[in-house]
């Protein structure tokens, strides 16, 4: 009898002992399943998440919060206009212009960015969601007519052309919109009031198309005073290369002259995503690329003139250097590692046989000489003169060159001697701000001169200074955001840090002009011009 009992409790001991084995190997399964799952819940753009000191997926402090509302609750007025700014018709969300039967929801193009991002944060800004005026067909740049049939131009150009009408923009066949490539969505979009949309479905696209279609053809493009390639992709699509040419830690040596400044790639991607932050949006889109000078430019190209100088280095790098007027020579050559060389690939815009552009002679361009100086820099009551002369007589066209002023003053750019339009629009539209790449040369000095056109006229339209007080808030920090606008780029990290942060130190400086400007004007209005009425 005892023997039993005894088997008895040794047999319920080994019961418990591998009931206590399944149950702990139990609890284990479950937190090997459950951990994933938190961690891909949160696994947003880390990138992003480190750059705005906030963990993706935590929630916001209640500090940081309720400041956010606060300067949200500034610019809108009051709360019930913070409510109705949610509402798509209060944003003024519209469809691309020429892009049938697609309407961009609130929320789809911040889909990527993480829930701490403080770039989605300020596209999300009442600021950010002025309405443009409505677009009619004589205000689009192209009138797609879906069925004519195109063919490829007769003078070599790559461009999408129709037979019969030049304005009408389609590729070969009855093809819908949507079948269409990317730059040629983004050229039919075009309109009198943006380049591109502030919400545009295309721009990822457009971006990843630069930075990976492959490429069938490099050749030089003509003019300009530094090396630049024009290359053509499969779906006839074009971009413009600028190759590496400085590190992105040198600066620009304080006895060079701007005109012999280097053009430099990541300046030409860093110059289109500020353009975006302040919503300007007049810059072509910008993406950097690693290319093989080998294989995607020596080997396919059809200039000779290029094709000849190419050479290899005695390091065992694949150098050349083209042909042009400054900084083409064997010492100035480019050379890859052995054959990757970094550069900047800009989406080009619509042939000038299609969409003309005319070119317009700054009015605060500089002498381009070692030792003149400009009108402006000698009269002080330059912008009087300015203003009687057309096109700056009416209109917007002096608050958009004044725009402009204050982009060039953040790169340190001062290299704008021309501006382009498409003709078509006549004098009421917005300026290309093309070209950018003499920007983000300097980082511990700034140029107060690049600013003269805000000086001398003391004049911003309202929606701008809204704006740029806006990114000098902790919310929204201009370095902060365009560091995390630069992250997503193939080449990143495209700035340097002193960089960015002289950005924060040159808006600085931009509002104390404005300030200065409103401290002595008898009629502040005519300071602050009022472009966004009852929207804020």
């Amino acid at each position: 009898m005892q023997w039993r009992l005894q088997m008895f409790l040794q047999r319920k001991l080994k019961i418990s002992f591998l009931f206590l084995l399944f149950m702990a190997l139990l609890v284990h399964l479950v937190v090997d399943f459950a951990l994933p799952t938190t961690h891909r819940s949160c696994g947003c753009n880390t990138k992003a998440s480190k750059s705005v000191g906030v963990l993706s997926g935590s929630p916001m402090p209640a500090g940081l919060k309720k400041l956010s509302l606060r300067i949200l609750q500034d610019f809108s007025g009051s709360n019930g206009s913070l409510e109705k700014s949610s509402q798509p018709e209060r944003v003024g969300l519209h469809a691309r212009a020429g892009e049938p039967g697609v309407q961009q929801q609130h929320g789809e193009a911040n889909a990527g960015w993480s829930k701490g991002s403080k770039l989605a944060a300020l596209f999300e800004h009442p600021l950010y969601n002025i309405p443009v005026p409505e677009v009619t067909e004589k205000d689009k740049l192209f009138v797609v007519n879906p069925m004519e049939k195109f063919s490829l131009h007769s003078s070599g150009s790559d461009e999408w052309v129709s037979s019969s009408k030049a304005e009408a923009l389609l590729p070969t066949g009855k093809t819908a919109y949507d079948t269409y490539p990317t730059w040629l969505k983004f050229h039919i979009g075009i309109n009198r009031y943006e380049l591109y949309p502030r919400r545009d479905p295309l721009l990822p696209a457009l971006l990843r198309d630069l930075a990976t279609q492959r490429i069938v053809s490099s050749v030089q493009k003509s003019g300009g005073t530094q090396l630049k390639l024009i290359m053509t992709f499969p779906n006839y699509g074009q971009a413009l290369f600028k190759p590496m040419k400085q590190t992105r830690d040198q600066e620009t040596p304080i006895d060079f002259f701007y005109f012999s400044d280097f053009e430099r790639h990541n300046a030409e991607i860093a110059a289109f995503h500020l353009d975006r932050i302040l919503d300007f949006r007049r810059i072509p889109p910008v993406s950097g690329r690693l290319v093989n000078i080998t294989k995607e430019i020596r080997d396919i190209t059809t200039d000779k003139k290029l094709a000849k100088t190419f050479f290899i280095s005695p390091a065992g790098n694949v150098c050349f250097y083209g042909e042009c007027s400054y900084y083409c020579s064997t010492e100035h050559a480019l050379c890859g590692k052995p054959d990757r060389l970094e550069g900047s690939m800009a989406a080009l815009l619509p042939d000038k046989t299609l969409a003309k552009r005319r070119s317009w002679r700054s009015p605060w361009r500089r002498s381009y000489h070692k030792s003149k100086k400009a009108e402006w820099e000698l009269n002080p009551n330059y912008c009087a003169q300015v203003r009687e002369t057309p096109p700056y007589d009416r209109g917007h066209r002096l608050l958009d060159l004044i725009d402009m002023a204050i982009l060039d003053f953040l790169m340190g750019n001062m290299d704008r001697h021309h501006y382009e339009t498409f003709e078509k629009f006549g004098n009421d539209t917005f300026l290309l701000h093309l070209d950018n790449g003499r920007g983000f040369g300097t980082h511990s000095r700034d140029e107060p001169s690049i600013l003269a056109p805000l000086q001398q006229c003391c004049s911003i339209k309202k929606s701008t200074y809204l704006r740029l007080q806006l990114l000098a808030t902790e919310p929204y920090r201009l370095s902060d955001v365009l560091r995390e606008a630069l992250a997503a780029d193939p080449l990143a990290p495209v700035l340097a840090e002193p960089h960015l942060q002289a950005l924060d130190r040159r808006l600085g400086k931009v509002l104390l002009a404005v300030r200065h400007c409103l401290a002595r004007a008898a009629h502040q209005e005519k300071v602050l011009v009022d472009d966004v009425g009852s929207w804020v």
